[in-house]
């Protein structure tokens, strides 16, 4: 008997182990930080620093300490505003360009230790950080590799400052979730008082390659972002927008942090040698910093829902600057802004027309039900459909079970397994016949279709354009709120 439960043993784990290894994964795919990273979908930037009391939006390095004074600054309540906000991350300029720090920092005089803030007994990078593990928050910190102030900007001596900055930034304030390296990079600055023009080859100046070795062994499952990446990627513009056309994979050989090509960031490519999450960077007012001038210029809820639709709904994440005041505080109208905008995501898609569907293909992997097309109407991101090797053209077609009426369509690939769709259309039955409602070219985490309302019993999925074998993970179709 024991004999008998042995072989059976052996073959449901030998018919396991086939069967988990019949899907073979993209030459590229994400990593699981990546993966976790982007189902975060909205994070936030805190900027926030000398330039919030100088009016300026780059400080050019020689401000004075002592203007630094935000007397009622309190972390707890940015964080309360991300959360409300349906924020996930916050990440915070704890040094910009003109190299102010808002930690103590044994290595320059130029910090919060000489400002007028707690008299000089202050560290914000601590208050953010408590306020975010505290509260369940993700942590970022952005580090200007240009720095105005330091007189040794330019010198092979200021990299070894810079690194010394990202160790007491990475070893004082504990676990650190993302590191931001800007690609602004040289120019006029105050440079210790020789107020001059340096220019630096952005090429070879930062050793990244070794500054990059040193952040992961300090944090190991911290995430870089960069225009190079290693692990998330500016997107080529500040307007929160993906391309129409948007791959995760980039080669990191074609970008220079400060002179890259800003198309191809907003593009990727299907042969990148790397997996590079799209990160769309925007404020919620016209600067970066606070200003009162701009408190009427706040952006609208359906402006921050559109940007939304661009960018995580064209497999990016979606980064929203909310800056603090010169009292310490968002503003209460960048506030209810923020909050109004994450009702508008989670009305509009919070009823999926299309949940437990029946749906039929064209073909699936094996006829295995472990690739069935009803996967795609599971609302379950770990199951996925499928086709056999060598099959990248297919169909998916949706029964409504009568007229359901929408006017926004999700899908979303199965990441784990690289991006591999670069053309699909959506059709939907209408008066007995087949009518083209929309087409796009890449999917990725997930892609957003707004469509005119649409009253249809059935609806199909063509990918007509896949660099191997496609496979869907979600599928919807919602009607937003009026």
């Amino acid at each position: 008997m024991k004999k008998i439960i042995i072989v059976q043993l052996l073959i449901f784990l030998i018919s396991y182990s086939l069967k988990a290894q019949t899907v073979a994964p993209n030459a590229v795919i994400p990593t699981k930080n990546q993966i976790r990273y982007q189902q975060m979908e909205l994070i936030g930037f805190i900027h926030f620093s000398i330039n919030t009391f100088t009016g300026k939006e780059w400080g050019y390095g020689d401000d004075d300490p002592k203007l630094f004074n935000p007397a009622q600054l309190d972390a707890e309540q940015w964080v309360a505003a991300a959360k409300a906000g349906g924020l996930k991350e916050l990440i915070l300029t704890a040094k910009h360009h003109d190299g102010f720090c808002l930690w103590p920092s044994k290595y320059t005089e130029y910090s919060i230790k000489n400002s007028s803030y707690k008299n000089g007994k202050g560290d914000i990078v601590k208050e953010f950080t408590d306020a975010c593990h505290k509260n369940g928050i993700n942590v970022g910190l952005y580090l200007s590799p240009w720095d105005r102030n330091h007189k040794d900007y330019g010198k092979p001596e200021y990299i070894a400052y810079y690194r010394n900055q990202l160790k007491e930034l990475l070893t004082n304030y504990g676990e650190i979730n993302e590191i931001w390296f800007d690609g602004a990079n040289g120019g006029d600055g105050y440079y210790g008082g020789a107020k001059e023009k340096r220019i630096i080859d952005k090429k070879t100046y930062y050793q990244w390659k070794e500054t990059i070795k040193l952040v992961k062994s300090l944090q190991p499952d911290i995430l870089i972002f960069s225009d190079a990446g290693p692990d998330i990627r500016w997107v080529g513009n500040e307007d929160g927008t993906a391309g129409e056309t948007f791959w995760s994979t980039i080669s990191d050989q074609n970008i220079i942090p400060g002179e890259a090509d800003q198309t191809y960031l907003n593009t990727g490519e299907p042969g990148g040698s790397r997996w590079m999450i799209g990160q769309c960077d925007v404020s919620v007012r016209p600067g970066w910093f606070y200003h009162a001038e701009e408190d009427s210029l706040v952006k609208t809820p359906q402006q921050l829902m559109d940007i939304y639709e661009k960018s995580v709904g064209r497999n990016a994440v979606l980064l929203l600057n909310i800056p603090p005041d010169r009292k310490g505080l968002i503003c209460k109208k960048d506030i209810a802004a923020l909050k109004t905008f994450h009702e508008m995501v989670q009305k509009t898609y919070k009823t999926n027309l299309a949940f437990h569907k029946p749906v039929i293909a064209s073909s699936y992997r094996l006829n295995d039900p472990e690739f069935s097309p009803k996967n795609i109407t599971d609302n379950n991101p770990e199951t996925f459909w499928t086709t056999d090797d060598g099959i990248t053209n297919a169909e998916l077609e949706i029964d409504l079970g009568g007229t359901i009426t929408f006017d926004r369509i999700m899908l979303q690939e199965a990441i784990a397994l690289g991006q591999r769709i670069g053309a699909f259309d959506v059709s939907v039955f209408q008066n007995g016949i087949w009518k083209v409602l929309t087409s796009g070219t890449t999917m990725g985490y997930k892609r957003l279709l707004k469509v005119p309302v649409t009253t249809a019993s059935k609806v199909r999925i063509r990918i007509n354009e896949a660099n191997n074998p496609p496979a869907i993970s979600g599928f919807g179709l919602f009607l937003s709120p009026k």
